[in-house]
């Protein structure tokens, strides 16, 4: 079985969405601001980047499948680095797992990579015999983005 990066990687998009992504999904990119530790983590309440369903995914999935996909095209090369992955809760048919990402990106002809850095918070569940992801949460620590669009998938 493929691992999710590989397919994400490897701009099998339509792979990932259909086999790995719950029809339920809660897939978010929160906006985050410097503050002092006194005020928390910086992450605000109900701002993203990112507020996407499953229905938006596959809207996107599919539009990198045309010709239309102009953000994209010819597309980025990215790879996908996931480390100290670690469940935190489990019961049920779910799983909390938490786990830290870098996202290595060059466009063109660019000679400067684009790095992102963050902590994805998942609930993975169990559906026809299958994890699937349920809840993606990426904390960047970037607060600027420093990239021309956010077309790719963490």
């Amino acid at each position: 079985m493929d691992v999710e990066a590989e397919l994400l990687d490897d701009y099998r998009e339509r792979e990932w969405l259909e086999g790995m992504v719950s029809r339920d999904v809660v897939y978010q990119v929160p906006l985050r601001q410097t503050v002092e530790r006194a005020r928390g983590t910086g992450f605000l309440p109900g701002t993203f980047h990112l507020d996407e369903t499953y229905g938006s995914l596959e809207s996107r999935v599919a539009r990198n499948e045309t010709a239309y996909a102009w953000a994209e095209d010819p597309p980025s090369r990215i790879r996908h680095f996931v480390t100290n992955i670690k469940v935190t809760d489990l019961g049920g048919d779910e799983a909390a797992v938490r786990s830290n990402l870098l996202i290595f990106r060059t466009r063109q002809e660019q000679t400067r990579p684009q790095l992102l850095s963050g902590e994805r918070r998942d609930v993975l569940r169990r559906e026809d015999g299958a994890l699937r992801l349920l809840r993606r949460e990426v904390r960047l620590d970037l607060t600027v983005i420093g990239t021309h669009n956010l077309s790719i998938f963490f």
